[in-house]
């Protein structure tokens, strides 16, 4: 390619060279990196990123996180209603919390997790665009659940003990299901995992239930 009659690659064959490859080497790069802002954040990111500068503070007017008082008259406005006020913006705060890297899932997530941390009760949102292959309830709990479940960290009832899962069934299975959803005392919303579906929910406290209790063990001094 030339522009005024002088090429745009200078110096050497061997550094033009050097140059096509590096080129090549970052094309191979690129959907590496797409695919990595594909990964959705959860609630929690999204607010602790992005939010939490102005609604953790109460700067500049913005509604603080905990204010029951002021999320339950916001709350009233609907997911549908607050998300459209945070696309657009609303007085001072910029569209998409002034980054514009966020989903609308993402926004959703976001709010919902602030109406939640100040006493409400909404489902966080999962993508409805690209769900992931549908997990079974002893990979989720491999992956996530056992963290806590195995120990019984922080009150959580452990794998296969059936006395502790027992009382939490007393309302019914979708009940504790619909409370797993929304986060419950140290847990949250969707254990953590913001692509976790009602159903895969559902299927990972099922096989916690049932999972046959692995056997404390205890170390005895040989004689």
């Amino acid at each position: 390619m030339r522009i005024g009659g002088r090429s745009l690659l200078i110096g050497t064959p061997q550094h033009r060279l050097s140059v096509v490859v590096i080129l090549a080497f970052a094309a191979l790069l690129a959907p590496d990196a797409a695919r990595a802002q594909d990964v959705e954040r959860s609630g929690k990111d999204v607010v602790d990123a992005v939010c939490l500068a102005c609604h953790g503070t109460g700067a500049h007017g913005a509604p603080r996180i905990g204010d029951q008082r002021a999320w339950s008259k916001l709350a009233s406005r609907g997911l549908t209603g607050l998300t459209q006020s945070a696309l657009k913006g609303i007085r001072q705060m910029p569209p998409h919390g002034a980054n514009m890297t966020l989903t609308d899932t993402e926004i959703r997530r976001g709010i919902t997790y602030m109406v939640n941390q100040s006493g409400g009760h909404w489902t966080e949102p999962i993508s409805r665009t690209a769900p992931p292959a549908r997990r079974s309830g002893e990979q989720i709990v491999a992956a996530r659940c056992i963290k806590c479940h195995q120990t019984g960290e922080g009150g959580a009832p452990r794998i296969g003990d059936r006395d502790a899962w027992i009382p939490r069934l007393r309302n019914g299975l979708a009940v504790l299901v619909r409370s797993a959803i929304n986060g419950h005392g140290g847990m949250p919303a969707r254990g953590g995992l913001a692509n976790l579906n009602d159903a895969e929910m559902r299927d990972a406290i099922i096989y916690m239930i049932n999972k046959d209790r692995v056997p404390e063990t205890t170390e005895t001094t040989p004689r």
